[in-house]
């Protein structure tokens, strides 16, 4: 009888470089790896998608559910850009609730992110994720017949201008902070590249941005300006994740002179993503499950 074939390390290594390698490596590329590694090509397509984040995944939470109000927004930021985005509140008095704003992977808007927003609201925030790739035609739904919806997106991501970037999330959080429900100075909470985008937003946005939380998120590439935080910031790490872990030292170090309240969370034997559920392979329940609290605890502060 033949051996199941099993994810190893190596391929989640292999998918970590592919989908955060800026194109250098292939999907074609990416399946052969993991072929030589499994043995065969029928073994990559069965393994592949334990690896990969799945679209078709179910979600924690439900749009229907009658205790969340749910909006799609679209609005214009200074300087005449447009931001579209999805908007979730608990139903009842949000007057007094945090507002937190959710920043997505590299992959977009997708229905995780949406349900990691929904989650959010149940758990008494008024939550808004917005679309960073409004600008270049929101995030794609469906393939094109050649690419997957999160192959696109990724591309897409990459074509974006970075100080661009920045100023749409620190219009969102303006615009945010003036919506008509929940209270105050918004927080914002990032997950891969958006938890890069959580570190970089702190230092730009100053005062607009209330907390931060950054889920395996890259340190910004330049620490200059650190002192401008006036956010308190949560990283979480995992333990498996060389490629983000290497850029913590520096980060922190500055953190640390410029005053910042922060606190750096690390996962032992976990790996990149481990908090996204619809990655079989990757999520690791009860890691996510501690900075899920950590996260609450931290936002509500």
């Amino acid at each position: 009888m033949s051996q199941k074939p099993t994810v190893s390390q190596d391929m989640i290594d292999l998918y970590d470089r592919f989908t955060h390698g800026n194109g250098s490596t292939s999907r074609r590329d990416l399946i052969a790896g993991i072929a030589r590694l499994a043995g065969s090509v029928a073994a990559a397509t069965v393994l592949l998608p334990l690896i990969e984040a799945r679209a078709e995944a179910a979600s924690l939470t439900a749009e229907t559910d009658p205790r969340l109000v749910i909006d799609r927004m679209s609005f214009a930021m200074t300087g005449g850009r447009r931001m579209t985005g999805y908007m979730v509140q608990p139903k009842g008095g949000t007057d007094r609730l945090p507002k937190v704003m959710v920043i997505h992977e590299n992959r977009g808007l997708t229905e995780h992110i949406r349900d990691v927003t929904r989650r959010l609201a149940l758990a008494g925030h008024v939550a808004f994720a917005p679309d960073f790739l409004t600008s270049v035609g929101e995030t794609p739904r469906t393939g094109d017949g050649t690419m997957s919806a999160d192959d696109i997106a990724r591309t897409m991501i990459g074509q974006l201008d970075r100080g661009m970037v920045i100023k749409d999330g620190v219009g969102s959080l303006e615009w945010f902070e003036g919506f008509n429900h929940g209270k105050g100075i918004p927080g914002a909470i990032g997950f891969c590249w958006g938890g890069g985008l959580v570190n970089s937003l702190a230092i730009a946005a100053g005062r607009k941005l209330r907390a931060g939380v950054a889920y395996y998120g890259p340190a910004p590439a330049d620490l200059t300006d650190v002192p401008r935080i006036k956010a308190r910031l949560m990283m979480h790490y995992a333990g498996l994740d060389e490629r983000i872990n290497a850029g913590a030292p520096a980060w922190e170090a500055a953190l640390k002179a410029a005053g910042v309240r922060f606190e750096a969370r690390l996962y032992p034997g976990v790996n990149h993503a481990f908090n996204n559920d619809t990655s079989a392979a990757r999520f690791n329940a009860a890691a996510a499950h501690l900075a899920w609290d950590r996260t609450l605890a931290w936002l509500k502060l």
